[in-house]
């Protein structure tokens, strides 16, 4: 089983690099936030690997980072998300952004990537609400859990009141952790919703 590779970049392509290790050269299919972040031709890299071993092919899977090769894997625990939909995800969306729509039940930025529908979306919210904390996350995505979509306080009433005003689920309650923080905590909720949209760079 391979697990990470170091090696020259021979050769990329759309959704894939060849890694040469001592001459040897290996086919990683990659996320494409992981082949954005690659080194020019030539150059020196290391890549966490996931193998897919099947009876038809050995198939690798690159990631820059291993924290990515975790959601990799998580995600296709995930009825209807396979391997090429786990990468479209990771493609658009790094794991503090995943972590913070699953926290936020906020199916947009899912709906991002390629094949995944309204449906799977909410799938992927539903089945990983609870796996998500078994994952390494920022300081900003454990303020986010810790918020909450809805906690029956005026910090989800705050957070409607800006997702009425047209922000998203996940930056509303980005916005509205960072200004609970920085404000008196006997702060009223008019209060609350203008530090958020200060946080929102709108007031």
């Amino acid at each position: 089983m391979i697990a990470k590779l170091r090696g020259h970049i021979d050769s990329v392509g759309e959704d894939w690099v060849i890694i040469d290790v001592s001459g040897v050269g290996y086919l990683l299919y990659c996320p494409a936030r992981t082949l954005r972040s690659l080194p020019d031709i030539g150059e020196l890299t290391e890549l966490y690997v996931e193998t897919h071993v099947r009876e038809d092919h050995i198939h690798l899977y690159g990631f820059s980072i291993s924290t990515d090769r975790d959601w990799f894997s998580l995600l296709q625990t995930v009825q209807g998300v396979g391997a090429r939909v786990a990468l479209g995800v990771l493609s658009v969306l790094g794991p503090d952004d995943l972590s913070q729509a699953i926290a936020a039940r906020d199916r947009a930025p899912l709906t991002r990537a390629n094949g995944i529908g309204p449906k799977v979306a909410d799938r992927i919210l539903a089945e990983l609400k609870d796996k998500v904390g078994e994952l390494p996350m920022t300081s900003d995505t454990q303020r986010l859990m810790s918020v909450g979509p809805s906690d029956g306080t005026k910090t989800a009433d705050a957070i409607s009141v800006l997702v009425n005003l047209g922000y998203g689920r996940t930056e509303a309650i980005k916005a509205v952790g960072a200004a609970g923080l920085a404000l008196p905590v006997d702060s009223d909720l008019a209060a609350l919703v203008r530090a958020g949209l200060k946080e929102l760079g709108n007031e």
